[in-house]
Order: structure tokens, then C-alpha cells, then sequence
């Protein structure tokens, strides 16, 4: 059984000001994605921020079920589809999830998309 643990959640503000400057992005509905190869070396392959648009989602009770859908499709499917690719291209990466989605979507869609996004992911960082 694989966790989600605080060091591999982004919370350096002055990393994630950086990642929006200087950060690839790419869509995959409905998801933003902005990552960048981390300059500081990290106990884990990759640190995530996830993001809802507290103007789309005017309740936080909105907000935070679709963040707990993201977390836990991510905590699903990050070892196999996604760091253990990091890892044989010996690669830290630092990345920002944002949902941009209008509505709500149910955890099975999410999951589907989140698995899309980190083959998408693999492929940016294989070239």
C-alpha cells in the first residue's frame, strides 16, 4: 500500500514560483499540468502541488472533494506510472495538477485522466 506523504507534496513557495515561471505545461482535460526537472535534490522522484480554482468552485466543499479524488487517483498510480520512469532516467521533477474542469467528475473518470496525464508526462521527459 502506497502513501501520499508531506515530502512529496510542494509547499516551497519559492519552488512553485518558479515552476510557473519557468515550468512546461500541457493540457489533459481536465487537468493543467506545469512540471520542471528540480534543481535541489529531493527524497522523492517527484513533489506535487494539486489545485482547484477557487473561482470555478465556489464552495470548498466542492473544491476540496475534487481534490481528494485527484490526491487519491495520484497516490494510486505514481509508482507504477510514473516514478519508477523517473527513476531509470535517473530525473526529480516538480509539478503543479490544477483542475480546470467545469463540473464535478466522478473518481473513475479522474483516474482515467490522471493515468493519461502521467504517460503524457513520461513522454515529455523520455525526449
Amino acid at each position: 500500500m502506497d502513501t501520499f506523504k508531506k515530502e512529496e507534496r510542494l509547499c516551497n513557495k519559492r519552488l512553485i514560483d518558479g515552476l510557473f515561471h519557468n515550468g512546461s505545461s500541457f493540457l489533459c482535460y481536465p487537468f493543467r499540468v506545469t512540471w520542471q526537472y528540480a534543481t535541489t535534490p529531493q527524497p522523492h522522484p517527484a513533489q506535487v502541488v494539486i489545485a482547484v480554482a477557487k473561482k470555478r468552485f465556489k464552495h470548498a466543499v466542492d473544491r476540496n472533494l475534487i481534490k481528494r479524488r485527484m490526491r487519491e487517483a495520484y497516490r494510486l498510480h505514481k509508482q507504477i506510472a510514473l516514478y519508477q520512469a523517473l527513476q531509470t532516467a535517473d530525473k526529480h521533477i516538480i509539478m503543479s495538477l490544477s483542475y480546470i474542469g467545469k463540473e464535478i467528475m466522478p473518481f473513475d473518470v479522474i483516474e482515467k485522466k490522471m493515468l493519461k496525464l502521467m504517460q503524457q508526462l513520461n513522454e515529455q521527459f523520455s525526449r
